[in-house]
C-alpha cells in the first residue's frame, strides 16, 4: 500500500482550520474572564443585601423594644422625654 503526500492546498486548510480554532479559543476565554467579573460582582452584591436584610430583620425583631423605640425618637424624630432637654451642637 502507498500513502498519498499531501497537496498544499491540504495543507493550507489544516492551517487556516487551527487558526481559527486559536482565535476562537481566545474569544472564549474573554467570555469566561468577564463572565467571571460579573460574577465576582453579583456575589458581592448579595453578600451586601444579605447584610441589609439581616439587619431588617433585627429590626423587626426587635420593634417593641421600648429602649430601641426611644432611641429611634431621639435621634432620627428628633423627640425628647417629657423633662428633658434637647442640647444640638453645630459645627
Amino acid at each position: 500500500m502507498q500513502l498519498k503526500k499531501s497537496g498544499l492546498l491540504t495543507k493550507l486548510v489544516i492551517l487556516t482550520l487551527l487558526i481559527a480554532s486559536a482565535v476562537s479559543l481566545l474569544g472564549l476565554q474573554e467570555q469566561i474572564a468577564q463572565a467571571r467579573r460579573e460574577q465576582e460582582e453579583l456575589e458581592l452584591q448579595v453578600a451586601r443585601q444579605t447584610q441589609v436584610n439581616a439587619d431588617l430583620r433585627d429590626a423587626i425583631d426587635h420593634s417593641g423594644d421600648p429602649d430601641r423605640q426611644a432611641d429611634i425618637a431621639r435621634n432620627e424624630l428628633g423627640l425628647a422625654s417629657p423633662g428633658e432637654k434637647v442640647i444640638i451642637f453645630t459645627d
